[in-house]
């Protein structure tokens, strides 16, 4: 049995992870703010540690006789400005590691983000350069995970990075609860009728990524893309999801180069107005529908032979599952 800690264990793989790890008869501590919503953790046996991963004091109390960590917590948005991206995506990470260092703890495992290598291409990998012009959120998850293999010299500890592709499945409020709601209500609409490749990856097969490296020295070191490792575009997937809503997929499509345009004017008047709440429209979601997005997962088979144990039609069954049980309540 390990003493865990798991930042942002609140959040959608936060939580996943926190069940996770209590199922394998581990003892974990869950770092939550405390205005966080805690219903994803209602009834898991997590110790809490009220903190912040900017306020070093309570890590310090968090990270106590802890043997791993796993950072989970991060700003995910592709909208807001930089300087609150910086603070908790690179700066946060950066008081995480120093604290968990110097408190003895073995390793950690930073959740980055595939991100940072763009849009365009299909079967980029680990070493796939770094693409130009990112968002706030893209840009300071690719500078803290760099900085964190500049910090493992300087430590014992040990750091393993997993970015993650398109995350989806229960407890996805962030995404497919709004994706799933827009399907069903008949406000959606694919970007060049869906043809573009993606890269999902359902919660459950990203945990086990996630906690596969945590035990292998062999991942030290290391990043490792995390996706279902399917060759899929948007309109099959999405189908899969009308399918399991039981209703026929929206018909509606705009062509990327008229939709790109379009989001980035509505999203630089939403910039200029100061508004505070989601912008509808942004760059990066037309990019993510409308340019394909694919990664290899090849390094994570040939250092582990890692296949994903769950397929996408039981994913997609399980995450609607989970939606209509939420919309019911």
């Amino acid at each position: 049995m390990q003493k865990i800690l798991v930042t942002g264990a609140n959040g959608f793989i936060g939580s996943n992870l926190v069940k996770r790890l209590l199922s394998e008869g581990n003892e974990v501590r869950s770092l939550v703010r405390k205005t966080s919503d805690l219903s994803f953790l209602d009834g898991l046996n997590t110790e809490l540690f009220y903190g912040d991963i900017n306020d070093v004091e309570s890590l310090k109390t968090a990270l106590n006789d802890v043997n791993l960590v796993f950072h989970v917590a991060g700003l995910a948005a592709d909208w807001g400005p930089y300087s609150i991206f910086d603070s908790v995506n690179f700066q946060g990470t950066k008081n995480v590691a120093q604290t968990a260092a110097k408190a003895g703890v073995k390793k950690l495992v930073y959740i980055s983000t595939v991100a940072f290598h763009g849009f365009g291409k299909i079967n980029m990998n680990e070493e796939s350069p770094v693409a130009k012009n990112l968002i706030p959120y893209a840009d300071t998850k690719y500078k803290a995970e760099q900085w964190l293999w500049d910090f493992q010299n300087q430590t014992d500890m040990k750091i393993t990075a997993v970015r993650p592709g398109n995350v989806y499945g229960v407890n996805d409020r962030t995404f497919m609860l709004k994706y799933l709601e827009a399907m069903q209500t008949g406000k959606f609409m694919e970007v060049n009728k869906g043809r573009s490749k993606t890269c999902p990856v359902f919660i459950d097969n990203l945990i086990d990524i996630i906690t596969l490296v945590s035990r292998e020295a062999k991942a030290d070191g290391h990043a490792f893309i995390a996706t279902d490792g399917l060759d899929i575009d948007w309109h099959t997937f999405n189908s899969k999801l009308a399918d399991g809503l039981g209703i026929k997929l929206p018909k509606a499509s705009i062509p990327y180069s008229v939709a790109y345009p379009i989001a980035k004017i509505y999203y630089g008047v939403h910039k200029t107005l100061g508004i505070k709440s989601e912008p509808f429209l942004t760059p990066y979601r037309i990019n993510n529908g409308g340019k394909d997005y694919h990664f290899s997962i090849g390094k994570l088979q040939q250092f582990f032979d890692y296949q994903p144990r769950t397929g996408l039609d039981e994913a997609v069954e399980k995450t609607v599952e989970w939606y209509k049980k939420v919309k019911s309540t």
